[in-house]
């Protein structure tokens, strides 16, 4: 059975998606901290597995390095459950937003078969860089600081623009040295779409802005608008307390 794009299939497993996480709330909560810390820190290396899998299995490391927004998620996670970083956890309440692209937009997985490995080691990690940022706070391991919006910009920005630098420097080195994909093309990658759209909404940047690294960055105010109301309830607390000081 194929995955599909929104046909029955692929809506069943989104709404899987979110009774899992939910599901972990409940088993989670009025769990002691060490036992909620470890719970969620072993499934947190879910994301790491998914990468070694593909860096793998597909037999060409070059296209499947860890520098999409997800394999940044995956990578910096299992640093955030157990040092209870607040700018990590923080950071990974964007970044998560990868996850619910990778899951919901998913025409370029939409034939894989979903009793398959390949299947599995792209949905489930996917569910879990979800999941386990939102359940950092739900459970109350860590709490949410509007003071941290700056820092997940700035530090979002930071490694949007030096993995430009690295598709650059890759494609370069597969021109020179002929590097060839599957199909006997050489190998272009675009991590973080810094050099061209690859999906509905990109495509929107690219017609305001036509330029590869420069049309990303109107997703700075997108993510702003999605933080504001996700910090809006510790903004106006914050906003009370300098009122009443």
């Amino acid at each position: 059975m194929l995955w599909g794009t929104f046909g029955a299939v692929h809506i069943l497993s989104l709404l899987l998606a979110a009774g899992m996480i939910v599901g972990l709330y409940f088993i989670l909560k009025g769990k002691s901290l060490r036992t909620q810390t470890l719970v969620l820190g072993i499934l947190s290396f879910a994301g790491i597995a998914a990468i070694i899998y593909n860096l793998v299995t597909w037999g060409s490391p070059l296209e499947y390095l860890p520098l999409h927004l997800c394999s940044l998620n995956a990578l910096v996670l299992p640093y955030a459950v157990f040092s209870r970083n607040k700018t990590a956890n923080n950071l990974l309440l964007l970044w998560a937003l990868g996850a619910v692209f990778a899951l919901v937009v998913n025409t370029a997985q939409a034939e894989f078969e979903i009793l398959s490995a390949t299947f599995a080691f792209y949905y489930f990690p996917h569910v879990l860089e979800l999941g386990i940022p939102i359940l950092m706070f739900a459970l109350g391991l860590v709490k949410k600081d509007p003071r941290c919006i700056a820092s997940t910009l700035l530090i979002t920005l930071a490694a949007y623009t030096v993995i430009h630098f690295i598709n650059l420097g890759v494609n370069a080195y597969a021109a020179a040295n002929q590097c060839l994909d599957w199909a006997g093309n050489v190998i272009t990658v675009n991590y973080m779409y810094s050099l061209r759209p690859e999906n509905p909404l990109l495509d929107l940047f690219w017609r305001i802005i036509p330029h590869p690294y420069f049309y990303m960055l109107l997703a700075l105010p997108v993510a702003t608008v999605y933080l504001l109301p996700v910090y809006l309830k510790e903004i106006i607390a914050a906003c009370k307390a300098r009122r009443s000081r």
